[in-house]
């Protein structure tokens, strides 16, 4: 019987673990379609939202909506993604998303401070966020390897 918010544990690793046998192969496939996935949400309402926001209000709000719409739909993919693909664990599903998002509010922050910047002087909107993707997706690897799936080792073997 499983407590609310966990899973029945399954041992066997997921299919791509499977199939590439290394979990930091595996989070590179993952995170290789997630990042741009992510980008092409980010092109979608920077074209919609973004457009309409930097109109309606300005550029630096415009920036803004458009990355928190893109990293909202974004993140929620890349946890179910990583969690059933690239770390396979089981339980926890609460703790996990909360720990999940905490590593990704380190490089949202990052991003909302960078990339109103990088816009306000002159850069294109969408090229700014492509050059931040570069910091971002280090960022998460270790966080999420060494913080947001981490399990113990009672966890791992029950």
């Amino acid at each position: 019987m499983t407590q609310a918010g966990e899973e029945d544990s399954d041992s066997r690793p997921g299919l791509l673990l499977r199939l590439v046998k290394d979990q930091r192969v595996a989070f590179l496939l993952v995170g290789g379609f997630n990042t741009a996935f992510g980008f092409v949400l980010f092109v979608a309402f920077d074209l919609t939202v973004g457009r309409w926001l930097d109109t309606t209000v300005n550029e630096t709000i415009g920036s803004l909506g458009t990355l928190f719409c893109a990293h909202v739909i974004g993140v929620l993919i890349a946890f179910v993604l990583y969690r059933r693909f690239v770390f396979v664990v089981h339980g926890h599903v609460l703790r996990d998303l909360a720990r999940f998002w905490s590593v990704y509010l380190v490089s949202i922050s990052i991003n909302a401070v960078v990339l109103p910047v990088l816009v306000n002087i002159g850069w294109n909107r969408i090229l700014a966020q492509l050059s931040i993707l570069v910091v971002t997706v280090a960022i998460s690897y270790f966080g999420h390897k060494r913080f947001s799936f981490r399990r113990t080792e009672k966890e791992e073997q029950s």
